[in-house]
């Protein structure tokens, strides 16, 4: 896969309702063979051999088809434009153009246009989560060496 597959549409309420019921199952499946490396798929009379990665990521893709989510799947190696990226940070594209000038993310030009890996920003998206995290452990220590009931 080369580029990002998006799929906007939001599921209606049948395939949200067989969704539901298929992660429930492949997640099931999936726990009663802890050491199963692959999985015997049948479709439409075909045969198909399909790698447990392959299997838990539909589990995880059909799970969150079944909370009524639209889903993207893009693959690391894959680069993003300044927009996709700052929709995924869920930040304006200016902020992230400040961001990649600053060096706080890495980035390559194509002609005028900034393009940022996949890989990167999910690593920097993981860092700014556990800078967070900590950030609020913290605040909570604080709050409970005042005394102020949290």
């Amino acid at each position: 896969m080369s580029t990002a597959k998006d799929y906007q549409e939001l599921p209606n309420q049948e395939a949200t309702q067989l969704a539901r019921a298929s992660a429930a199952e492949l997640s099931r499946l999936l726990s009663e063979q802890p050491h199963a490396d692959r999985a015997s798929v049948r479709m439409d009379g075909h045969d198909m051999i399909l790698p447990r990665q392959a299997i838990s990521l539909l589990r995880d893709v059909l799970a969150d088809m079944a909370q009524g989510n639209a889903v993207t799947i893009v693959p690391m190696h894959a680069e993003m434009t300044t927009q996709q990226a700052a929709d995924i940070l869920n930040v304006s594209r200016p902020y992230l153009v400040k961001l990649l000038e600053q060096g706080e993310l890495s980035f390559t030009k194509v002609g005028t246009h900034r393009r940022i890996r996949f890989e990167d920003l999910r690593k920097y998206k993981q860092k700014i989560k556990g800078q967070s995290a900590q950030a609020m452990d913290e605040l909570v220590e604080q709050a409970q060496e005042h005394g102020m009931g949290y």
